[in-house]
Order: C-alpha cells, then structure tokens, then sequence
C-alpha cells in the first residue's frame, strides 16, 4: 500500500481543543458567554462545553502558537450549534457583552438557518448557530450547545481529507473542496474542513490571512508507542514533526503539524 495513504490501527482523535490568551481574561469572558463547567489548574483552565466538547485556555507562553493578532482571520472557526435562532441571539447578546467583537450580527441565514460570528478576546472566531430560523421555545437561561464543530480553513481539503484518513479519521459528510467533517468521538468536538478564503468570508473577514494563530489541537492517547506511531504516520502523509527537539520514542509526548500547519498535541492518558 502506497506509504502516503495507508491508515493505521492508532486513531487520532480530537480530545481537547487549546486556545491560547490571557487566561484571566478568557476564563471570564467564556464564563460570562457560554456558562461552562471550568477547572483551573497550573495556569491553565479546562473548560467542559456542557459534554459537547472540552477547550483548555492556555498563556501564549505555554507551547501553543503565539499568532493570535498577526492576521485578521486566524485560520480556524469554532461552530457553536443551538437549537433555536432566540438561543443563538442570547448568546451572541452575552458574548457581545463581554466583549467579543460582532463579526455578522445575528440573522436568518442560507437553507433556513440561523447564524451570527464574533471574533472573542483571545483572538479565535465563533460562528454561533442554529438549523432552524424559527423558534419552538422560549429560550433557555443558559443554552446549551447540540454540537460544536472546528473548521479548520486549509488550501485543499480534499489533500487535508486524505491526511487525516491515513491517521484513522473516519469521513461523515464529504461536499469535496466545498466542505468535509469527520465523525467525533462521544463527547467531542467534531474536525470540519472548508477553503480558507471561503470559510474566513463565510465569518465576515475578506483578508484569510496566513496563520493558525492561537490554536492547538490535542490527542491523548493510550500509550507512548501510539504516540510514536501518530507521529510517524503524519510525517509520512505529508505532515511534519512540531516537536522543538527532535522526537523521542516512547517519551509519552510529542507534536505534530498537518500539512495547513495546524498544530497537534500528544500525551498519553496516564
């Protein structure tokens, strides 16, 4: 089997999605627009999206890319989805509140949806969003998410399709170049793929930028052989090692970087 597609048995999976910043200032600001459980611990705060997902707000000092207002479009948006258009106003509202700046107001959008963007403190952009245009309910105090996506913006992503097949990502709905998500584990946040150009419009930024400012990705996996083994597997679908150093085997950590240069995070589970 050519080397540049063949799957191996350790899957990646998209554990814990690193958003870096000042921690005080995030942890407020996510607080105060989605009401998550939070645990804080060695300056870092892991935030649980109401079992949809988990995010660690992090320092730019603490390994993850430093490039949060080096371009307009960071690279990446995360999909916030509601069940209802008053659910998406409420939490556009709150997140306006504590400052994030509005992208694109809150609105019906295209096939019935209903969608608004807003660029948050730390640099990353949220689309917050809902199927429906119509409301069914009165709105929770707190809305809870149905899902949460991250849309990575990438040159090609049937390439990108590709390269996160060889490492065990299972294809859920393939639209080619135009779109592309893989199926998330329980409780995760799932991985979409779109044009960078298109995704960055599809927000409210005209300039895409260059960067993957502020973001990592994080795998935890079961042993430090599946690291290696995701490691090598990356290298040899067109990724590359982010590790500052040259990678150990069997150190239990490591870094990997996709072909857009989005950065992956390795650790073992114990």
């Amino acid at each position: 089997m050519n080397e540049q597609t063949r799957h191996t048995d350790t899957t990646l999976a998209l554990d814990v999605v690193t958003l870096a910043g000042d921690v005080s200032a995030s942890k407020d600001f996510y607080a105060a627009a989605f009401s998550p459980l939070r645990t804080e611990s060695a300056g870092t705060v892991e935030v649980d999206m109401h079992g949809t997902g988990r995010f660690e707000l992090a320092p730019t000092t603490a390994g993850v890319a430093p490039e949060v207002a080096s371009s307009p479009f960071p690279g990446y948006v995360v999909t916030y989805a509601l069940a209802q258009p008053s659910e998406v106003q409420a939490v556009m509202d709150a997140a306006a509140h504590a400052g994030a700046q509005v992208l694109k107001p809150a609105k019906k959008a295209l096939f019935g949806s209903f969608s608004g963007s807003f660029r948050a403190p730390d640099g990353s952009i949220w689309k917050v969003a809902a199927d429906s245009n119509k409301n069914k309910e009165p709105a929770a105090a707190a809305p809870r998410p149905t899902e949460i996506s991250i849309i990575l913006g990438v040159k090609d992503p049937k390439a990108s399709r590709t390269f996160y097949q060889a490492l065990g990502l299972k294809t859920d709905r393939d639209y080619g170049n135009k779109y592309i998500d893989f199926q998330p584990a329980d409780n995760a946040v799932r991985l979409c793929l779109m044009q960078r150009n298109v995704l960055a419009k599809d927000v409210g930024i005209n300039d895409p930028g260059d960067g993957t400012g502020g973001l990592t990705l994080s795998h935890r996996a079961e042993t430090s052989e599946d690291i290696d083994q995701l490691i090598s597997t990356a290298e040899s679908a067109g990724g590359r090692s982010a590790t500052p150093q040259a990678h150990h085997a069997g150190s239990g950590s490591g870094h990997f970087a996709d072909p857009d240069d989005f950065r992956w995070n390795l650790s073992t589970s114990k």
